[in-house]
């Protein structure tokens, strides 16, 4: 298989710019004279690629990752009892394959330290794949782990309370719109459980979060609330003009974006309850009622 070369370098003999590289000689050659000008040269392709599979079969292998309890970096003996030919093992040598295959899954989790980051990062691939996350949150929720496994923070808590406590401090860090109650529902862990391990990440691994902006929470609120574009943005201007009265300071992001979504709504002559708004923001009808009270006194 060969592959013409996009460059600018001309044959040194005939001067054309015909350069041609075979990839399974590993040489580079002239297309018009024939002459080779390099020998040898690496194959920098993907060795093989699946489109249904997840894993990378690229040259270098596959990517390290922190959601792995091994981070990637141990082999494991091929499932497939088949020597280099194709040919079908033995029976004597799949038993000792098979024992092998046991020894070195053991093998990789040697401590209780590696079968309780094996659980918790298999607990936390399953909350991502419910809540819709990116593998940079997921990353960053293993990391956090790791940090509060390495401390010691583990012992007498619950592994599912504190990987969930984990990523939800990867989303506050990474200002994605993910609350105490959505990640205790989903997790299955109760919401004050959740809340006091979250508290404790925040105090022994000295984490800094950022406040969370109530306009970041509007998207998320219309999108399950099925509102139109035009009373979103006209929510984000009751939220700018409240930020700049200071009403914003102490309140709860999701309280504040769900009242202003349901004031935007009846600007825009939508019928809607606030048990709607109140049930797509994870809040109460009582939290809507007041902090659309306070908002009504800057659309005045």
């Amino acid at each position: 298989m060969t592959q013409q070369l996009q460059n600018k370098e001309k044959c040194p003999r005939c001067g054309k710019n015909n350069l041609v590289t075979d990839n399974e000689s590993g040489e580079l050659f002239c297309g018009k004279c024939g002459l080779v000008i390099d020998e040898k040269i690496s194959d920098n392709r993907p060795e093989r690629m699946f489109s249904d599979s997840t894993v990378n079969k690229s040259r270098t292998g596959d990517r390290t990752s922190l959601t792995r309890h091994d981070q990637g970096l141990s082999t494991i003996i091929s499932p497939i009892n088949k020597d280099s030919s194709g040919n079908p093992l033995s029976a004597s040598m799949k038993t000792s394959l098979k024992r092998l295959r046991v020894w070195d899954s053991r093998s990789r989790t040697k401590d209780s330290v590696d079968r309780n980051l094996q659980q918790a990062l298999s607990e936390l691939l399953k909350m991502k794949e419910k809540l819709s996350l990116s593998d940079v949150i997921v990353e960053k929720a293993a990391y956090i782990y790791r940090k509060a496994l390495e401390k010691k923070l583990v012992k007498g808590r619950s592994i599912s309370s504190l990987i969930a406590a984990s990523l939800y401090a990867a989303c506050r860090e990474s200002g994605i719109p993910r609350t105490l109650n959505e990640i205790s529902t989903l997790g299955n862990i109760r919401r004050k459980e959740l809340s006091t391990c979250y508290r404790m990440l925040l105090k022994e691994l000295d984490l800094r979060m950022p406040v969370v902006d109530s306009v970041s929470c509007i998207a998320k609120i219309a999108s399950v609330a099925i509102l139109s574009e035009k009373t979103k943005r006209y929510a984000m201007k009751i939220l700018k003009k409240a930020e700049q009265e200071k009403i914003l300071a102490g309140k709860d992001p999701m309280g504040m974006a769900a009242a202003a979504l349901y004031l935007a709504s009846l600007k825009m002559g939508k019928d809607i309850t606030q048990k709607t708004i109140a049930d797509a923001a994870g809040v109460t009808e009582v939290t809507v009622r007041h902090r659309a009270k306070n908002l009504k006194t800057i659309m005045n």
